[in-house]
């Protein structure tokens, strides 16, 4: 959808969380179901909807689970003067389905597209992949994050559109661990992600605590990108978009992290991971409602 901004009225920004599993991206598609077809649904009941009035910030696939995404909504001014952001949040509730929630909005001034994200923020639950270790060695999985921060050309670790810039500069990458310490995935900021690069770079860390691969490997693969390397692809069912930082926010939403008290661990037979990954499913979901509850304020 064409990004379009209105120079003389302010617009909301509004933080959204979403059940992944439930649609088929968030993107706006013909016959399936999609976040941005929710959304405009819900705001034609509302009548607000127009063309070119929605903005969706961040694209997320199939399976990968919302806690706070950020939505940009250009309305009239008569409606933009007249409400502030509970209103919005209480009138898109109010028709959104029940896999989708919004839990913050802040009127702001209308702005421009030059650099409004400060930054993105991934977990990855790498439980789910099967080659995750039971007994992680959090020295090898520390280093193997370490050698994504910094600016990297990661063409190899992404699914790389045309016309896109492959390199990236990755904020932070660290072991995501549980309420008792244990090792149960990474966690990743940048200012922008590439296609598919959080699930890649997350298959790579695996390969090595599973000792797959080398921690040198993968650096050549970071090193020469012009040397094609496949480290394979997590499952769209271990991410989670946690957080994203806006300069016109003040913060809405960021530093925290997930409560993973309710997190089961996978069993050792490789028979029943498949059963167990409905589990893991579901106890991200769960987690997830108790986020947006809490954000909400809901007593």
């Amino acid at each position: 959808m064409k990004e379009v901004f209105s120079l003389t009225s302010d617009c909301f920004l509004v933080a959204i969380g979403y059940h992944g599993k439930n649609f088929h991206g968030s993107q706006i598609q013909p016959s399936v179901r999609t976040v941005q077809g929710a959304l405009i649904d819900a705001l034609k009941e509302i009548g607000w909807w127009s063309k070119g009035c929605l903005w969706i910030f961040s694209r997320t696939d199939s399976g990968v689970s919302v806690r706070m995404n950020l939505i940009r909504l250009d309305l009239p001014d008569r409606i933009t003067k007249s409400i502030e952001g509970p209103s919005v949040i209480t009138a898109l509730n109010d028709r959104l389905p029940d896999d989708i929630v919004a839990w913050g909005a802040r009127k702001v001034p209308s702005i421009t597209s030059s650099r409004p994200i400060i930054s993105r923020k991934y977990f990855y639950r790498c439980e789910v992949m099967k080659n995750w270790p039971q007994d992680v060695n959090l020295n090898l999985l520390e280093e193997a994050c370490e050698l994504f921060v910094g600016t990297h050309n990661f063409t190899n670790l992404c699914r790389l559109e045309e016309g896109k810039n492959p390199v990236r500069s990755v904020v932070n990458c660290e072991p995501w661990l549980n309420h008792d310490g244990r090792p149960i995935g990474i966690s990743v900021t940048a200012e922008s992600f590439l296609w598919n690069q959080v699930r890649r770079m997350a298959s790579a860390i695996t390969g090595v605590v599973s000792g797959e691969f080398k921690l040198e490997f993968v650096a050549n693969a970071l090193k020469n990108p012009q040397t094609p390397i496949d480290m394979g692809m997590g499952t769209s069912k271990g991410l989670i978009l946690w957080e994203i930082e806006h300069v016109s926010l003040g913060g809405l939403g960021t530093g925290t992290t997930p409560d993973t008290r309710i997190f089961s661990k996978p069993p050792l037979s490789i028979r029943h991971h498949k059963t167990w990954m409905s589990l893991s499913s579901l106890e991200i979901s769960t987690m997830l409602n108790s986020e947006w509850i809490r954000e909400i304020g809901l007593p």
